[in-house]
């Protein structure tokens, strides 16, 4: 059965996803998430540094990564760039089997492809934890990872991220919009961390940490002496349990101060420093306690 308008609404995915370039070669695509340059991607994408976003009329921009949630496999990314065709978010709890899916990405070199399927089912899939997914049968190969899942409207309503048997998994755009509204730009810290579990000297069990893999040039976490390998514990008010607390502690607009707890060298003492956020051109004022 024809879909009324399908032409138009595929033109207008196609202008609204980008390709991704880490270390000078394509890796993936991302959704154009607002008009003034945010740009919504896999965390997996954006493994290698820096990254090029390639829009849909072939100009390209180096990104600033905005924040980046490896459990989650989401990121924000910002370009220099106003007045961009952005993607219009549907919502995703609203999915039904059997509706029509279309996605579009960049698999194996071949910009804006698009590929369309219906949907199986929104929820967990076994084996692979509690997160949930939106299930269809829209072909993916690799290169889709990042782009839109779209329905018959045009919203979006997923992030194409991998296959699994038969079937093509995405984020929910309901997620993807819980994980932009903790934190905004101006909370940025400027990290890309990892969860992971650091076995303690002197102390039973292991304590969960964030692991930072990376740190921005001049961002706050490099004003206040933060670095690479350097494990966050959680904040003077209380510890990490999962990597949205780092999110939620970071969330608010205006400039403030945080004091955040970390481990470094054997960790066998908790240090402590006062970041500065809302402000990542401040000159270094804290050094790690």
């Amino acid at each position: 059965m024809a879909v009324r308008g399908f032409g138009e609404i595929a033109e207008q995915l196609r202008r609204l996803t980008v390709l991704i370039q880490t270390g000078g070669r394509g890796t993936g695509s991302g959704i154009i998430w607002s008009s003034d340059g945010l740009v919504v991607t896999n965390s997996h994408v954006i493994r290698g540094s820096p990254a090029t976003v390639q829009l849909w009329d072939g100009r390209e921009f180096q990104a600033a990564v905005r924040s980046r949630d490896p459990r989650g496999d989401l990121a924000q990314l910002h370009i220099d760039a106003k007045n961009l065709p952005s993607a219009c978010a549907g919502d995703s709890s609203q999915l039904r089997p059997g509706e029509l899916a279309i996605a579009v990405g960049n698999p194996l070199g071949f910009v804006g492809a698009l590929a369309t399927g219906v949907i199986h089912a929104v929820g967990p899939i076994p084996r692979l934890g509690p997160q949930s997914w939106v299930q269809s049968d829209v072909r993916l190969a690799p290169g889709n990872s990042g782009g839109p899942l779209a329905n018959a409207e045009g919203r979006v309503v997923g992030i194409n991220t991998m296959v699994a048997g038969r079937l093509a998994l995405a984020i929910p755009s309901n997620a993807v919009r819980d994980f932009l509204s903790v934190g905004p730009a101006d909370a940025w810290l400027g990290v890309t961390v990892h969860p992971a579990f650091i076995p303690r000297p002197f102390s039973r069990g292991k304590t969960f940490g964030l692991v930072i893999l990376e740190i921005e040039p001049d961002s706050p976490a490099a004003l206040a002496s933060l670095l690479p390998g350097d494990i966050l514990l959680g904040t003077q008010e209380q510890p990490f349990r999962e990597i949205a607390d780092l999110r939620r502690a970071l969330g608010g607009s205006a400039p403030r101060t945080l004091r955040v707890e970390f481990l470094r060298g054997d960790y066998t003492r908790v240090r402590r420093v006062t970041v500065q956020l809302g402000n990542s051109s401040l000159a270094r004022s804290s050094v790690a306690a």
